[in-house]
């Protein structure tokens, strides 16, 4: 069974550098580091820190993802729908399905929620 509560201030995660999966545009390099807080014994649900430089991905979301930005701008362009600009306080989901391109303009600190 899982913990009822879990304190992410008690978390004690170890950086990953360079763990995001999707595939960057050529002509860009960002960098990452990913912390992962807390994960379920399935692997289904996943929380952490995400950290990111200035780059674009392709994104290609097969889960459901909820994002909370503390710094940095990004712009995510969905395929078929207008660019949406990420600010520092922006709270947001994002579906599975979703693809496009994740671009990073300044450096991206967030935290984040992975469910699948």
């Amino acid at each position: 069974m899982n913990k009822p509560v879990t304190l992410m201030r008690e978390a004690n995660p170890e950086p990953l550098l360079n763990a995001t999966p999707w595939k960057r545009i050529e002509g860009t390099n960002p960098q990452t580091i990913t912390m992962v807080s807390s994960q379920s014994p399935d692997g289904r649900k996943i929380t952490g820190v995400w950290i990111c430089t200035p780059g674009k991905w392709e994104i290609d979301y097969d889960r459901w993802e909820y994002c909370h930005f503390h710094e940095g701008h990004s712009i995510i362009t969905p395929e078929g729908s207008d660019a949406i600009h990420l600010k520092a306080g922006d709270i947001f989901t994002i579906e599975p399905g979703t693809k496009g391109t994740w671009e990073v303009v300044e450096t991206v600190r967030k935290n984040f929620i992975f469910v699948s």
